[in-house]
């Protein structure tokens, strides 16, 4: 089942990602405390009681910048093959441009537009760069169904053509910042999006290993994605010590959602691993604004994570519990068809709704 895929490699990377995050962490933790960049108890959005150091991000993105230039630079296992050096510095630069979004919203707690340019940045780049949804698989037969037959060139630099490939760049825009944004949205309690983000990482390590993808280079790439996100888990657990922050929470679906593309369009399996964040991410939305007449961005307690405290389920049993419906799904779609993973997206979406009305329906009873 496993090809061409170096365990020694692997497991440096594993090691180097791990170790570097958790040390970067401890360091950012230092950093936040010492210029006060904290996240403060809010009555309105936060359930935590003490101020909290931010900034997390940084620590997890430095961690992965360090291990993937290593093995970009010093290695052959990211050979010019599924990734090439255009796309790994289109997912630099998104990455960097998130992490100084974020950096000033920790800062300086920005309004929600000025918060938007920093994630629209990064798509419009890592797209830019080459990072696109070529096809994806046919939910209703076989076969597959390419979104790149319409191109038009818009830039010729050094005799390389950069094309507008309409249904391709559109479709992929709103894939990568919809998953910035169900990341943004999930982090409302300790440990939920990092350890969302190892599972994630976890399952595309070895959808990338299967006979069907055969793609060692984005296996290696996720499990630095598991690394440095396990390692900054240690220290954002519950009770966490540090919060990844603006930057961190929208690199972790940011780097999800292209790493999924770059698995060859796996985006029905990583549905699966965060089809309850999505689900739960949309009808925030919808609910703000067709019901509530409010901004979609304005924080609330009425995510999934919340109504789960509100039954009086702990902090760790809420967390682990999102946890093991991601995995327990996630694993399922590593061994069916798109057909079948269509059909199991559709008994979450339904699992998702009637899970969503009983809890509402309980919520409003013990408020009475």
């Amino acid at each position: 089942m496993l090809y061409n895929f170096s365990y020694t490699s692997g497991i440096l990377a594993f090691i180097a990602s791990f170790g570097l995050s958790l040390v970067f962490t401890f360091l950012i933790k230092k950093v936040a405390l010492k210029f006060k960049i904290l996240d403060y108890p809010s009555e309105q959005r936060k359930i935590h009681k003490k101020p909290k150091p931010l900034l997390g991000g940084i620590a997890v993105f430095l961690s992965f910048i360090l291990v993937l230039l290593f093995f970009t630079f010093f290695t052959n296992d990211l050979a010019v093959r599924t990734i090439n050096n255009k796309q790994i510095i289109g997912i630099l630069l998104g990455g960097l441009i998130l992490m100084i979004g974020g950096f000033l919203d920790d800062k300086y707690n920005l309004k929600p537009l000025k918060q938007f340019i920093w994630p629209f940045l990064a798509v419009l780049i890592v797209i830019i760069f080459g990072v696109g949804i070529k096809y994806i698989g046919n939910p209703f037969g076989e076969g597959l169904l390419y979104l790149d037959q319409i191109k038009l060139e818009i830039l010729r630099w050094k005799n390389v053509p950069y094309y507008f490939t309409f249904w391709s760049d559109i479709f992929s825009f709103i894939w990568i910042l919809g998953m910035i944004y169900t990341t943004k949205y999930l982090d409302g309690l300790d440990g939920l999006v990092a350890g969302e983000s190892v599972i994630a990482g976890i399952i595309l390590f070895f959808l990338s290993l299967s006979a069907i993808v055969h793609q060692p280079e984005t296996a290696l790439l996720s499990i630095i994605v598991v690394g440095v996100f396990l390692g900054f888990l240690i220290l954002n657990f519950y009770p966490a010590k540090i919060f990844l922050g603006e930057g961190g929470s929208t690199f972790a679906g940011f780097i999800i959602a292209v790493l999924a593309i770059i698995a060859g369009a796996k985006i029905a399996i990583t549905l699966l691993i965060m089809g309850i964040p999505i689900l739960d991410a949309l009808w925030v939305i919808i609910r703000r604004i067709f019901w509530e007449k409010k901004s979609p961005f304005t924080g609330d307690k009425k995510h999934l994570h919340f109504r789960l405290l509100g039954l009086g389920l702990s902090h760790k049993r809420t967390v682990l519990f999102l946890y093991c419906i991601s995995f327990i799904f996630g694993a399922c779609g590593l061994f069916l068809q798109t057909k079948e993973k269509f059909m199991i997206l559709l008994t979450l979406t339904g699992f998702m709704v009637i899970l969503g009305f009983v809890l509402v329906k309980m919520n409003f009873k013990l408020k009475n």
